[in-house]
């Protein structure tokens, strides 16, 4: 919870904007709250049955934006469309699913966003150890494309990604200068 506060902290003081999966308990519940304590905006994106499940209708007041989707598909897509990168911080099944998508997504080309696994206390560290036996196994043809970035502390989740952001912006820079003199 504490790790959640702080990211949605950060989040604030970098002027960003906060895209979620709208929950107003929990981890995700105190990364919004950290962001409005912050001053910062938040987006939640929740389908409509689980509003009484993992948020309250009045914490659901207290965002700058909130978008209900009919269901998990429509939301998971309006928060893919909506983002700019990608964290996990520790969390359960749900979590887990959502940055694997992701990841599919990366390797297929779908995106080059920036993806995180906030790695407190070693929490993904058995992730990590999966992904390599895959790619030793063969299993990720092109594990280049599913390079997550691993932050064990909060704070250096957002220049992590800004430094991903900013390499991926000069790579394509360059891309399109090699194309302009063809």
């Amino acid at each position: 919870m504490a790790a959640g506060r702080a990211l949605g902290r950060e989040i604030a003081e970098y002027g960003l904007r906060l895209v979620y999966g709208g929950g107003t308990k929990g981890i995700m519940g105190a990364v919004a709250s950290g962001v409005l304590s912050g001053g910062g905006q938040v987006t939640g994106i929740i389908p409509d049955f689980l509003i009484d499940m993992e948020a309250t209708r009045h914490s659901l007041g207290q965002l700058n934006e909130l978008i209900v989707t009919p269901d998990m598909h429509a939301r998971k897509h309006t928060m893919f469309e909506r983002s700019d990168a990608f964290v996990a911080l520790p969390g359960g099944i749900g979590t887990l699913e959502e940055i694997v998508e992701i990841m599919t997504w990366a390797q297929l080309g779908r995106h080059e966003k920036p993806m995180v696994f906030a790695n407190i206390n070693g929490f993904w560290d058995p992730m990590m150890e999966l992904l390599r036996h895959m790619t030793d196994e063969g299993f990720l043809h092109t594990a280049h494309r599913v390079q997550p970035l691993i932050v064990d502390d909060v704070s250096g989740i957002i220049p992590a990604i800004m430094a991903q952001a900013a390499q991926l912006a000069a790579d394509r820079d360059g891309e399109d200068e090699v194309i302009s003199k063809m």
